[in-house]
């Protein structure tokens, strides 16, 4: 194997271990030793590929977390597009769909949604990239296609916390499956994923003051 190919397939070893160890950990948690030791590599690849384990917590943003943010949003507007007339139950079920059953593997969605939670709960220097990079794009997609499907009466701020209320709800859900299946007793299997896909969905109708069977 080449000098390069080495090199390559070690960064993306220490990009991999270092998004697993910083979504489980979080940032603060997690040393330098502890993912080099993981990937089984030594200090010098740190420095050589990322400088620092800032600036490689922030590839992981950059490399991972706002590729896949992408996908979703990609594939939110393509399914919505691909309806045709836009309904709020379409938007609603579209919008969940791509979050919680969309182009991210399990594992993949559990790590994003675990990054992105500590990052909301403790903000560091990735956060305004995220927001730049990502999230404002995709909530202003949101935002717009949930302002063509409800009365003009509901103000700007009333719609963006009811959008940030339906997030809330599926953050939840990418990751608490463990502590849904004890609470619930019941095991986490592809039907359950449906099941409660469903009920976010009716939920976040109602609260958006919809009779869901007109919808």
């Amino acid at each position: 194997m080449a000098q390069k190919d080495l090199e390559d397939l070690t960064r993306e070893r220490l990009l991999d271990e270092a998004e697993l160890l910083f979504s489980t950990k979080g940032y603060h948690a997690v040393s330098i030793r502890e993912i080099t030791k993981a990937t089984d590599c030594n200090l010098a690849a740190v420095s050589y590929h990322f400088s620092n384990k800032q600036s490689l917590y922030m590839e992981v943003f950059r490399s991972r977390w706002i590729p896949r943010a992408k996908r979703i949003n990609k594939f939110f507007k393509k399914n919505l597009t691909d309806h045709g007339s836009i309904s709020l139950s379409t938007v609603v079920h579209t919008l969940v769909q791509a979050i919680l059953a969309g182009p991210l593997a399990d594992e993949e969605r559990q790590r994003h949604y675990q990054l992105i939670t500590r990052e909301l709960c403790q903000p560091t220097k990735a956060f305004d990239l995220l927001v730049e990079e990502a999230i404002r794009p995709l909530f202003k997609d949101l935002f717009n296609a949930f302002r063509q499907c409800l009365p003009t009466n509901i103000e700007n701020e009333e719609l963006a916390l009811n959008i940030l209320n339906i997030f809330g709800m599926m953050f939840y859900f990418s990751f608490a499956c463990e502590a849904i299946t004890r609470v619930i007793g019941r095991e986490y299997d592809p039907h359950f994923n449906t099941q409660f896909i469903n009920n976010i969905i009716k939920f976040s109708l109602h609260g958006l003051h919809v009779n869901v069977e007109e919808a």
